[in-house]
């Protein structure tokens, strides 16, 4: 969840932020006695155990806020502690999240994220929620996914739990398709199929100023991360130390997205400037890979008759030629955020208990009706596939039947090399005969960051 990506992506058209203020009543005490919700406050956090009556959370995903408060105030009907779920905006979040970090003045529980995660849990800013996790009965690592357990333990320690998991799938707009003639995707599309459609939209939507498809250039959970592992190739080694763009089967993938994909999409400078998926929700994009974490934002924009948007599985790669998709073929990447708190929150076992509260079989569960997001809890996404009525979302979970996921790469430093290629692979996107040294180019310098982190 982001991915986003991912993680957090800016729809003008679809997001609205909330920022939830933490903050009592005004009720005047009685002569000599504590203020009334002071008393109150203490009656509550005296009954419940907890040294404080209330934690403040903070998120970057407003689509998410409403399914995640209703849990949370769950959990506070039974503990007597009040939970204030705030949103944040991507950019803000880290700005905020590191100046408290330098403060002392964390927010109690927070959202991690894997480009991250290895920077804070070095920093001794996280509680190590390990010995919490081994008194709590109801928790156990092994019902999560093993690689979003992974991305947040150091050491031996755990220091945030499994919040979700999100897979990428196909989404379009049916009224594109029915306006140009064009047959809606389906689960047996490969890459070839979905290149020959985005070229068909792109020439029959020249004059209306359509596109066929769009991606972020610069943030690959979406998009080409998908590709070059569907091609059999990695953007990294799996000890973290080596660059895998100068990988043979890396730079296909590349060179044929350049090739195939970029001619029907926005260009550059458009892209650079507007989000692809407000393009998209302008219906000015057929089709486009997207995240799981994005379903219920654009569920919300086609309510009220704004669009006819569906969901199909992610194109695959037919390596062998024969027709038929073999598993290895269809690949998918999948991340998942982390539940964290802060080591100087007021109190360490509130915080985790909310923790626990969001991420046990229960909750999770909860999260996927609300259509909140996927789980990261195995076996409790199904729900999520019917959460919006008139929505499939099967293909999200159908590729973990039938396809192969792959963790989002990263290593200590994730953002320092995937912050330049926004800028370094322009040239092979604008000249796809350019993009194997363009690649080559980008692994030496991946190779030198990579190099710091040893």
């Amino acid at each position: 969840m982001k991915g986003k990506k991912y993680l957090s992506l800016l729809l003008a058209l679809a997001l609205t932020l909330t920022l939830a203020a933490c903050g009592g009543g005004t009720e005047q005490p009685a002569d000599n006695a504590a203020p009334a919700e002071t008393a109150q406050d203490a009656e509550e956090s005296a009954g419940s155990g907890y040294a404080t009556d209330t934690l403040v959370v903070n998120i970057w995903d407003n689509n998410q806020r409403a399914g995640l408060q209703q849990i949370a105030d769950e959990w506070s009907a039974k503990s007597g502690v009040k939970v204030s779920v705030e949103v944040i905006t991507w950019n803000e979040y880290w700005t905020l999240l590191e100046a408290g970090a330098s403060g002392g003045t964390l927010p109690d529980v927070f959202w991690m994220h894997i480009n991250e995660a290895q920077r804070y849990m070095g920093a001794d800013v996280l509680l190590n929620l390990t010995p919490y996790i081994d008194a709590d009965e109801q928790i156990d690592l092994a019902n999560y996914y093993d690689g979003i357990v992974e991305i947040y333990s150091s050491g031996g320690s755990q220091y945030a739990l499994p919040k979700d998991h999100d897979t990428i799938a196909l989404l379009y707009n049916k009224a594109i398709f029915d306006r140009y003639g064009i047959s809606y995707p389906t689960n047996d599309w490969t890459w070839e199929d979905y290149a020959a459609a985005a070229k068909a939209i792109s020439e029959a939507g020249a004059a209306d100023g359509v596109y066929g498809t769009a991606m972020n250039t610069n943030d690959g959970q979406d998009g080409w991360y998908n590709l070059i592992y569907g091609f059999g190739g990695k953007l990294i080694s799996d000890d973290k130390t080596k660059s895998g763009m100068d990988d043979e089967n890396t730079i296909a993938a590349m060179t044929w997205l350049a090739d195939n994909l970029f001619p029907y999409m926005p260009d550059q400078s458009l892209m650079s400037t507007s989000d692809p998926d407000v393009l998209f929700q302008s219906n000015l994009v057929g089709m486009m890979l997207q995240g799981s974490w994005m379903a219920g934002a654009f569920y919300q924009f086609q309510q009220g008759g704004n669009a006819d948007y569906a969901w199909a599985e992610i194109p695959y790669y037919d390596a062998n030629g024969n027709g038929t998709c073999e598993r290895e073929e269809r690949v998918s990447l999948y991340n998942g955020l982390g539940w964290a708190a802060s080591a100087k929150t007021k109190d360490p076992q509130a915080a985790y208990d909310l923790i626990a509260a969001f991420c046990s079989e229960e909750g999770q569960l909860k999260q996927a009706e609300l259509g909140v997001t996927m789980a990261a809890y195995k076996g409790c996404s199904d729900a999520f596939v019917n959460s919006f009525e008139g929505m499939d979302l099967s293909p999200f979970l159908n590729v973990e039947e039938n396809g192969t996921l792959i963790l989002h790469p990263y290593s200590k430093y994730t953002t320092r090399w995937e912050g330049m290629f926004t800028t370094d692979l322009i040239p092979g996107w604008q000249n796809p005969s350019a993009m194997a040294d363009v690649c080559r180019d980008v692994a030496a310098k991946m190779n030198n960051i990579l190099a710091e982190e040893a």
